[in-house]
């Protein structure tokens, strides 16, 4: 018997990619960012690293996010970051075996993303691909009891995805997907920005403002922001100052539209399952959760009681590592095909 695994925990998200390592706790944590060089196709650098080079880059080098909406939008490129992440945290030596590893998806994932995923990671070193539904690993990240019968929801709202999810016994009950999330709210203030400003900012200020000043639900103090960018019509460098309650105003859309989801999930939901919702409360999980007021909206529209969990942006990837105890029971291969043959033999 091995006294060490190598096995790992991935949080492969839109915006940051998180590697829980078997024993040894969360050993990656970096943003989901590649930059490579055009001419010669190598990799320059990736994470914190790459991501400070957004829009920043020579004509030669370009940084791009290798996911979009929580699934693989560049294969190749996905496949060199996760070699590279990989490589941290195994620090393989010849004799260590390639890791067996746990990958979240988004819970409304087909089976060919799903398949894009399995082959991105067995590219990049994996032995054996496990995968596993987001809110279910931010649910057990989050500390939630899920094994017995007694229904718990999880709202995961990351930056290309927000997932929603009744669980019960271990398993997904009720479930939805939707591609409203960080990046969408970050689009918005860029595109108001420009349009009530006209100064033209990008995708980090964008985030940045949201951060510092964004809120979902009115507060009751203002706070204001200056904000440096380009003048539309010249080109000049331009600074305006934004306020919390013009940025309320631009978020409230699409803050709406996953309170309402919230509320179709529940809709669809057993009569049993959502009085012990109503008990248990709603937990939120993903970064853009700790996005100001995003739990009282969500009491207010669902009268339900909501909390945040605690260290949000890193409940899935404690969820993947966890799930790592029960690795031999697992299913390998797609989640759908998996479920869909319990089903007939259930």
């Amino acid at each position: 018997m091995l006294l060490f695994s190598n096995d790992l925990g991935v949080d492969l998200g839109t915006s940051n990619v998180l590697i829980y390592a078997d024993g040894k706790g969360l050993v990656v944590r970096e943003p989901c960012v590649v930059a490579v060089d055009r001419n010669t196709g190598k990799i320059l650098q990736v994470g914190a690293a790459a991501r400070n080079m957004l829009n920043r880059t020579p004509g030669n080098v370009v940084a791009m996010h290798p996911l979009r909406e929580g699934i693989i939008s560049d294969h190749e490129m996905t496949v060199r970051m996760l070699q590279e992440m990989f490589k941290t945290a195994t620090k393989a030596s010849v004799f260590t075996p390639k890791p067996r590893v746990v990958i979240s998806v988004p819970s409304g994932v087909t089976e060919v993303e799903e398949r894009s995923v399995i082959n991105a990671a067995i590219e990049a070193g994996a032995r054996r691909v496990f995968l596993i539904e987001e809110p279910l690993a931010a649910g057990l990240g989050a500390g939630l009891d899920i094994k017995d019968p007694s229904g718990h929801m999880v709202v995961d709202i990351g930056g290309g995805t927000t997932d929603i999810a009744v669980l019960s016994m271990n398993g997904v009950a009720v479930s939805s997907s939707l591609k409203v999330a960080g990046d969408s709210f970050d689009e918005a203030i860029g595109r108001y920005v420009r349009r009530q400003h006209g100064v033209v900012i990008g995708q980090v200020t964008a985030e940045d403002v949201k951060i510092q000043i964004g809120q979902v639900y009115p507060r009751h103090e203002e706070l204001s922001m200056n904000v440096k960018g380009r003048d539309a019509k010249t080109g000049m460098p331009k600074m305006v100052t934004l306020t919390s309650t013009e940025i309320y105003e631009v978020l409230r859309r699409p803050a709406r539209m996953i309170a309402d989801e919230v509320l179709s999930v529940l809709e669809q939901t057993s009569p049993e399952l959502v009085s012990d919702v109503s008990e248990n409360g709603i937990t939120l999980t993903g970064g853009c959760s700790q996005l100001w007021g995003f739990a009282e909206l969500l009491i207010e529209r669902t009268g339900i009681p909501c909390i945040l969990a605690d260290d949000p942006d890193s409940c899935t990837a404690y969820g993947c590592g966890k799930s790592l105890a029960w690795i031999n029971h697992m299913q390998e291969g797609p989640i759908n095909i998996a479920r869909r043959r319990i089903m007939r033999n259930g």
